[in-house]
């Protein structure tokens, strides 16, 4: 009897041993693949913040020389843009009139759910810059910077479908902003005209950006080193011609 009874209990501590490895294996189990899944769902928000709070295209102007000639005060402006390599297009030297200098854009922006989604068409907004005129110019008066209805430089791809996505875009950007329901088949949101303008002087550094909200800003900052040395260059260059 005694041995029956050792026996049993023997039995019972062994089924309650397992049966306590089985759910405590299951439970670290489940934690791990609870844990994996919030650091995937971490992982994929903190994508979808990052591609909600991205500047896609990117301008930089500096002022190289500021004069006034019978009266009339003229910036000449540096004007640059960089690729989706990052890599510099060919730069632009602008002349306004004065020092207050307006960049007008045609901008669209797409349904943000293919933003957050990062849309390989649609993830992020669109510009086109269309000229720069001086606060004494009027805009017929301004410097073209793209040419309306053709895909900016600095859009270019390989890619054939995006490019013949974005040039419908730009070829009928106007139909965009007046038809509903052609924005909607787009998955355009909105598409518009902006524009940003402020003074601009020498010694510093002005960046203009496109957010992926379809927000245009401009920001200054002291003049970087590279842009102090083509200045003084170019400067020195100057003199030596009219020697």
């Amino acid at each position: 009897m005694v041995r029956w009874l050792g026996k049993s209990l023997a039995t019972i501590v062994l089924i309650l041993g397992g049966s306590f490895a089985i759910w405590f294996y299951q439970d670290q189990t489940s934690s791990s693949r609870q844990i994996k899944k919030l650091e995937q769902e971490k992982h994929v928000l903190e994508q979808v913040v990052q591609r909600l709070s991205d500047e896609k295209r990117v301008a930089e102007v500096v002022v190289t020389n500021q004069k006034t000639v019978n009266g009339v005060l003229t910036s000449t402006l540096l004007f640059v843009e960089y690729d989706k390599a990052g890599q510099n297009l060919p730069p632009r030297t602008i002349t306004i009139q004065g020092n207050e200098a307006h960049i007008d854009a045609l901008v669209i922006r797409f349904n943000q759910h293919f933003v957050s989604e990062g849309d390989p068409l649609r993830g992020h907004s669109l510009a086109l810059f269309t000229r720069i005129y001086g606060a004494n110019q009027t805009p017929a008066e301004g410097y073209v910077i793209d040419q309306p209805g053709k895909i900016p430089d600095i859009y270019r791809s390989a890619d054939s479908q995006a490019s013949d996505f974005e040039q419908e875009l730009w070829e009928n950007f106007w139909k965009l902003a007046d038809d509903a329901n052609y924005r909607a088949q787009k998955g355009v949101e909105v598409a518009n005209g902006q524009g940003v303008w402020g003074p601009f002087e020498q010694g510093k550094l002005y960046t203009i950006t496109l957010q992926s909200h379809g927000g245009v800003s401009i920001t200054s900052e002291p003049l970087k080193g590279i842009y102090r040395e083509l200045l003084r260059e170019q400067q020195s260059t100057t003199q030596s011609d009219s020697r």
